[in-house]
């Protein structure tokens, strides 16, 4: 028996007893019939449940490949999104500190749950500063506003395009 037949057999047993109500008359026939009705309505919900019970449920096919590949692209690009907006970050509160331009990439695993930033590239070949200090130390400045942002190794901050 199919769920759909098993529905419909439901659904025609309570109409039926639906429209056997109001065509009875009331008294005690009426109650034994609608006992009967009712009865027969409990049998029919739970007739398969031996079938669904002794059979054996086929689990292997819950977790397929492609779900977890798609954990995977979804993971990547939480991750990859995750970059775009630390190097935006990063290169904001630069903007906002005087030094304009400054080019932020980061190399990071993606693919991973956890992601761990491996390297961060600052690239200063398009440098602006914009305010009148004339003695700033701008690699350690860069460095304190990543450090801000991120848990990373000052060996691991590399400059270049000066």
């Amino acid at each position: 028996m199919d769920i759909s037949a098993w529905i419909l057999s439901i659904a025609g047993v309570s109409v039926l007893s639906i429209l056997i109500d109001l065509f009875l008359p009331s008294g005690q026939t009426n109650g034994y019939i609608k006992t009967i009705f009712n009865y027969v309505i409990v049998f029919i919900i739970i007739a398969p449940l031996p079938k669904l019970i002794k059979s054996d449920i086929d689990t292997s096919n819950i977790f397929t490949e492609t779900e977890i590949v798609l954990q995977e692209d979804y993971i990547y690009q939480l991750n990859r999104d995750k970059l775009t907006m630390l190097e935006k970050g990063i290169e904001s509160t630069l903007d906002s500190k005087g030094l304009k331009n400054v080019d932020i990439s980061i190399s990071a695993d993606i693919f991973t749950t956890v992601m761990k930033i491996d390297t961060i590239y600052v690239d200063f070949s398009n440098l602006v500063i914009v305010d009148n200090d004339e003695h700033i130390d701008i690699e350690n400045e860069v460095v304190e506003v990543i450090i801000s942002f991120v848990d990373i190794e000052k060996e691991n901050i590399v400059f270049s395009g000066y």
